[in-house]
């Protein structure tokens, strides 16, 4: 196992911040990265589980334990047919967008409109991605892990990985489990699932509701996400970023009514509403491109906060903590961030 010291982390995360680890670690098989796990767990060591870097916000100080950064491989188709789909083992370590390049070039549905998003398959049932109307937890079936309370390898169906919003049983105890691979479960067939968002459905130029080829949805959502710099581009700082640094509220249909009338709103069940992060900011007066120092809001989308080259963490988190303060102030709603905090805190 490749094994290094004080190598900042940095260079493992989308943001491009980060100090040093103690002890870097990579690990390429599931033998060798159950073994760092157990290792750090038995000698109390702080473990920290990276994968692509995309949703991680770590510390100027860096890490005072063990970085595993997980480079497991294996996509295993393990049934394919009309009746069944696709039934598709995937290990922790593998891309996920080249996951879903291979889903739309073999006609397994349901991940298409998920086209572009930074960061491995472990981490797609924690956080239950998400993006122009589809949700991971749609399509999967299972998810292998290391349980590190009870040292044991355990498998969870969909229905009990608790899926909401952004959320995970996984993301609740955030400490507790290292996933090992997924199971999805993906429908056989030229078009893609249907489409559930209108900015999706307006670049394709179909309605709400209706299906396009997956490799049409595919390209619409690259495009789109491009235009936000929300793909990945080591020569553009716009998308030295976490993607999302925020997540769209949700809150009591009561607060919702106080927003302004324009405030977009979808309800969310249960005398809830949710409306969107980026809004409010751009009302809150922090428009695109908002700020002058080495943090600032993407030119492309005000829910991305950005490191425009010379940038530290302690930068980004002064910068979102301005924010969250205004659209606090101005609309009384307490923005929550989406990218994990590691040795650091808004």
């Amino acid at each position: 196992m490749p094994e290094r010291t004080n190598i900042p982390l940095a260079e493992l995360t989308t943001l491009r911040l980060g100090g040093p680890a103690k002890r870097l670690v990579e690990v390429d098989d599931e033998a060798a990265l159950l073994e760092v796990v157990r290792g750090a767990d038995a000698a109390g060591e702080p473990l920290l589980v990276l994968g692509g870097g995309s949703n991680v916000v770590v510390a100027d100080e860096g890490f005072p334990g063990t970085a595993l950064h997980v480079c497991t491989r294996g996509v295993r188709v393990e049934s394919q047919d009309a009746c069944g789909g696709a039934v598709v083992r995937v290990a922790a370590g593998e891309n996920w967008d080249a996951l879903v390049a291979r889903a739309v070039a073999e006609g397994w549905v349901g991940v298409e409109a998920l086209s572009g998003i930074p960061g491995l398959v472990g981490a797609a049932p924690i956080q239950n991605v998400g993006a122009y109307g589809q949700e991971v937890a749609q399509t999967l079936a299972q998810v292998r892990v290391w349980d590190r309370e009870d040292s044991a390898v355990r498998t969870f169906a969909a229905e009990e990985c608790g899926f909401g919003y952004r959320s995970s049983r996984f993301k609740r105890s955030p400490q507790r489990y290292v996933v090992l691979e997924v199971v999805f479960q993906l429908r056989l067939g030229e078009l893609g699932a249907t489409v559930q968002y209108a900015e999706l459905s307006r670049t394709l130029g179909v309605e709400l509701g209706a299906r396009a080829p997956s490799a049409d949805v595919r390209a619409a959502v690259l495009g789109l996400r491009a235009g936000k710099g929300m793909v990945l581009d080591a020569g553009d700082h716009d998308t030295w970023s976490a993607g999302s640094f925020f997540t769209n509220p949700v809150i009591p249909a009561e607060a919702a009514a106080g927003l302004p009338a324009k405030a977009p709103r979808w309800p969310a069940g249960d005398g809830l509403v949710k409306t969107s992060a980026a809004w409010l900011i751009e009302h809150a007066g922090f428009g695109k491109g908002y700020g002058t120092g080495p943090a600032r809001l993407s030119s492309k989308h005000t829910l991305a906060l950005t490191n425009t080259g010379t940038a530290t963490t302690a930068d980004l988190l002064a910068l979102a903590r301005e924010i969250r303060a205004g659209v606090l102030g101005r609309f009384g709603v307490d923005l929550v961030n989406e990218p994990v905090l590691v040795g650091c805190e808004l």
